[in-house]
């Protein structure tokens, strides 16, 4: 099934397809339902039964996909969780690294949907596209097994995990870290460290595009066997697969819940696939969008394609300093 948040006649909703080129307004054709798609979520099976009766039927109106205006399909989740050089591409470039997967947030306010522009700023520096795979979590909870914590997944959908360059550049800190000693606790040493906070760079507004469709677990057979492939302005800068994922779904899913509550509507986007195509002049890494035009445009199999333009933004004054 693949559910989608949209806007259509001044109203926010959310719907189901029913066509190829047609979707029904799930909240017109019923009050019983939750206001929004997190909430049909949250309400379990027998939400989801009524849609499927819904959708099931000839006689209710639908709206054609290019009467609406897509919002991510989950608008306000409760948290936005991007799992870290998650592709086995990446061990070659690793000088050292943990065995567990790595995460690090993004907040709501980087949320654009389908056919939404990715404003940029000057002051943004370089910055580049990185194509993912996105779970939508549907029970949650802590500690989930591994073995089973796939059956807490509600569905799929596309993320684009926007990533500034220049500004993770400008935020390296190479400094001397305190920690207590592994001889004498109440003794500190002094550790030399590189390290960079993902704010910024990860979190600016616009830096997640996602959507359009949230498809339900049942309708992906696979989420590890997936072709993933992104363009920029028509060039095609990506060609890889969920196959190349170091750490997959289940185990995501169990690691994160030993430190975070899971909770419906959460979106866990998987890990870069950024292999670059047989023949490509240009890398995913050099897919600059501060240089580039878009349209940029993500397609998994199944899943649909995520395309977004570029608009450039000349941006306020950065005299954000008291004078």
């Amino acid at each position: 099934m693949h559910l989608a948040s949209f806007r259509c006649a001044g109203r926010d909703t959310y719907g189901v397809r029913v066509s190829e080129d047609r979707l029904l307004d799930l909240r017109a054709a019923s009050e019983e339902l939750p206001a929004d798609l997190k909430g049909l979520i949250a309400a379990g099976e027998a939400a989801m039964a009524r849609v499927r009766a819904l959708a099931a039927r000839k006689d209710l109106p639908t709206l054609a996909l290019a009467e609406v205006a897509w919002l991510p399909p989950v608008t306000r989740p409760g948290k936005i969780v991007g799992v870290a050089m998650n592709n086995r591409a990446s061990d070659a470039r690793k000088i050292s690294a943990p065995e567990h997967p790595m995460f690090f947030m993004k907040p709501t306010t980087c949320l654009v949907g389908h056919g939404e522009a990715i404003e940029i700023r000057p002051y943004y520096g370089s910055l580049h596209p990185e194509p993912e795979l996105a779970v939508v979590v549907g029970t949650g909870g802590r500690d989930l097994d591994p073995r089973t914590a796939d059956e807490a997944v509600f569905g799929y959908t596309i993320f684009n995990d926007i990533t500034g360059n220049g500004m993770r550049a400008e935020d390296m800190v190479h400094y001397h870290a305190l920690y207590g000693s592994a001889e004498d606790p109440d003794r500190l040493e002094r550790r030399e460290q590189h390290l960079s906070y993902a704010a910024r760079y990860k979190g600016t507004d616009g830096f997640g595009p996602m959507g359009p469709w949230l498809v339900t677990r049942d309708a992906v057979v696979d989420p590890h066997a997936l072709d993933v492939t992104c363009t920029v302005g028509g060039e095609v800068v990506a060609e890889d697969s969920t196959a190349h994922l170091k750490y997959r779904v289940p185990e995501v899913l169990a690691f994160l819940s030993r430190f975070q509550s899971l909770e419906p509507g959460d979106v866990i986007s998987m890990g870069t696939a950024f292999k670059p195509a047989a023949g490509a002049k240009r890398s995913l890494h050099t897919a600059d969008l501060s240089r580039l035009d878009g349209p940029v445009e993500v397609t998994i199999t199944g899943l649909g394609t995520l395309s977004n333009g570029v608009r450039r933004a000349p941006g306020p004054a950065t005299d954000w300093r008291l004078p």
